[in-house]
């Protein structure tokens, strides 16, 4: 995964988070949207979100995950 740092993560913009008003689950490349999933799925089975809040990160996530690679 791309190292993301303090100042980096501070620069994103809302739209390039799972939960925008929380500034939660970074979503701004592909290893960062499947992060986002295993971390949503992992508070589900803690208890701490619904299956609601999991379901709205794994769509947003998805959608990350299913744009073309950029040519390199």
């Amino acid at each position: 995964m791309a190292e993301l740092d303090t100042n980096k993560r501070k620069r994103l913009p809302k739209s390039k988070f799972a939960e925008p008003d929380k500034r939660k689950y970074p979503i701004e490349d592909k290893a960062h949207a499947r992060n986002a999933k295993a971390r949503a799925s992992q508070a589900v089975n803690a208890g701490r979100m619904s299956k609601a809040e999991e379901a709205r990160i794994d769509r947003k996530a998805d959608a990350v995950l299913k744009k073309p690679e950029p040519n390199r």
